[in-house]
C-alpha cells in the first residue's frame, strides 16, 4: 500500500511539473481563452451547418433519433457529440479520433452545398418578391383604373342627370332618367362580363395549349435547363451592349444628319431665292427683248422714210439745178410752185430731223439696253457660279 502511494503521489508531482498552463502569464492565458473561444465559435457554426445538411440529407435518421429521446434535433446531436467524446475518452485511439473527425474536402463539399441552398432559397423568396410586387402593382392599376372609370361615372351622371333636376316639378323625369342610366350602365356591364368571360375562355385554351406543347418538349427532351438559360443571359447581355454601342452610332449619326439637314435647308432657301431672281431676270430679258424688236422695226421704218426722203430731195434739188428762166407769168406759177415746194422741203426736212432726234434716241437707249443686258447676264452667270 505504501509503495502503491509513492507511486501515486511520484504521478501526480510529475502531472504538476508537466502542466503547461503554470509557466504562461494572464496576457497568455488570457489570449489562449479568446482563441478557444473563438475556436469554439468556428466549431459551433460548423457544427449548425453539420446539422443542417443532415437535416436536408438524412431527415428520418436525425426524425427517429429525436423521437426516441425525445428532445430536438439540435439536443439529439450534441447528446451524439458527447457520446462521441465519451467514446474518444475511453479509448483513446487516434485512429477512432480521426475517423470522427470531418476532412477540409468534406467540410467545403458542405459548405458549398449549404451556399447552393441558401441560393436557391434567395432566388426563390426574390421570386416570390417579385410576384408579389407584381401582384400589388396590378392591384394599383386595376384600382386607378376603377378610380377613372368612378370619376368619369361620376361626371356623366352629373352631366346627364343632376344638372337636369332643378325643382320637385322635374323630379319624375329625373328618376325615369336615373332608373334609364343605370339600366344602361348595368346593360354595359353585362356586355363587359360576357366578353371577358369569352376572353378568359380564350387565354384558358392557349394556356391549356401552352402546357401540352411544355409537356409535350419536356417529355422529347427539348426544355430549357439553367445552363441554357444563363447562355441565353450572357448572350442578351452581349446583344444589349451591341444595340448600346448601335443606339450611339445612330444617335451620331442623326446629329450628323441634323446638321446636313440644316445645311441643306440653307442652301435650298439660296436656290430659290436665286430661282425667283433667274425668273425676274428672264422676264425682265424678254420685255426688253421684245423692246428691243419693236424699236428695230420703227427704226427701219424711220430709216425707210429717209431714204424716201432724200430720194425726193436730190430730185428736187436736180430739178433746181436743171432750173432756166421761163416767163414771167411762167416764172410767177414756178414761183409760187418754188415757195409751196420750200414749204414741203422745209417740213420734210423737219421732219428728217425729227426722224434723225428719233433714230438717235433709239439708238441710245438700245446701246443702253444692251449694256444693261449684258450687265444682268454676267450677273446672272456669277450667280449660277456660286
Amino acid at each position: 500500500m505504501a509503495d502503491t502511494e509513492s507511486v501515486d503521489t511520484h504521478d501526480t508531482s510529475n502531472d504538476a511539473n508537466e502542466d503547461p498552463l503554470q509557466d504562461l502569464s494572464d496576457e497568455e492565458l488570457y489570449q489562449l481563452v479568446e482563441d478557444t473561444i473563438r475556436a469554439n465559435e468556428v466549431l459551433g457554426t460548423e457544427t449548425l451547418m453539420f446539422e443542417k445538411y443532415l437535416e436536408r440529407v438524412e431527415p428520418k435518421d436525425l426524425a427517429g433519433i429525436s423521437a426516441g429521446t425525445g428532445a430536438t434535433p439540435s439536443q439529439s446531436s450534441q447528446d451524439l457529440v458527447r457520446r462521441v467524446d465519451r467514446k474518444r475518452s475511453k479509448s483513446r485511439s487516434s485512429n477512432i479520433d480521426k475517423s470522427l473527425r470531418l476532412t477540409a474536402e468534406q467540410k467545403c463539399d458542405i459548405a458549398q452545398k449549404e451556399i447552393e441552398e441558401l441560393r436557391e432559397d434567395i432566388d426563390k423568396l426574390k421570386d416570390a418578391s417579385e410576384n408579389i410586387l407584381d401582384t400589388y402593382k396590378a392591384l394599383m392599376e386595376e384600382a386607378d383604373l376603377r378610380l377613372t372609370e368612378t370619376k368619369k361615372e361620376r361626371y356623366e351622371f352629373d352631366r346627364d342627370i343632376m344638372k337636369g333636376a332643378g325643382g320637385s316639378q322635374q323630379a319624375k323625369v329625373v328618376a325615369e332618367k336615373v332608373v334609364r342610366y343605370f339600366e344602361d350602365r348595368i346593360k354595359s356591364r353585362d356586355t363587359l362580363i360576357e366578353k371577358l368571360r369569352l376572353k378568359n375562355a380564350t387565354l384558358k385554351v392557349q394556356k391549356k395549349k401552352l402546357h401540352l406543347q411544355l409537356k409535350q418538349k419536356e417529355e422529347m427532351g427539348e426544355v430549357l435547363h439553367e445552363v441554357d438559360f444563363n447562355q441565353l443571359r450572357i448572350e442578351n447581355q452581349q446583344y444589349l451592349e451591341k444595340i448600346d454601342e448601335r443606339n450611339k452610332d445612330l444617335l451620331n449619326l442623326k446629329q450628323m444628319a441634323g446638321s446636313t439637314t440644316q445645311v441643306l435647308n440653307t442652301y435650298k432657301k439660296k436656290l430659290s431665292t436665286l430661282t425667283l431672281e433667274s425668273e425676274r431676270l428672264k422676264s425682265e430679258i424678254t420685255s426688253r427683248n421684245d423692246l428691243l424688236q419693236r424699236i428695230d422695226a420703227e427704226t427701219k421704218v424711220v430709216e425707210d422714210e429717209r431714204a424716201k426722203a432724200e430720194k425726193r430731195n436730190r430730185k428736187l434739188r436736180q430739178q433746181l439745178a436743171d432750173y432756166r428762166v421761163p416767163e414771167v407769168m411762167e416764172y410767177v406759177g414756178e414761183k409760187a410752185d418754188l415757195y409751196e415746194l420750200q414749204k414741203k422741203v422745209k417740213s420734210w426736212e423737219r421732219k428728217v430731223e425729227i426722224a434723225d432726234m428719233a433714230l438717235r434716241t433709239h439708238r441710245k437707249t438700245w446701246q443702253q439696253m444692251k449694256i444693261s443686258s449684258h450687265q444682268m447676264a454676267n450677273q446672272f452667270h456669277l450667280m449660277e457660279a456660286h
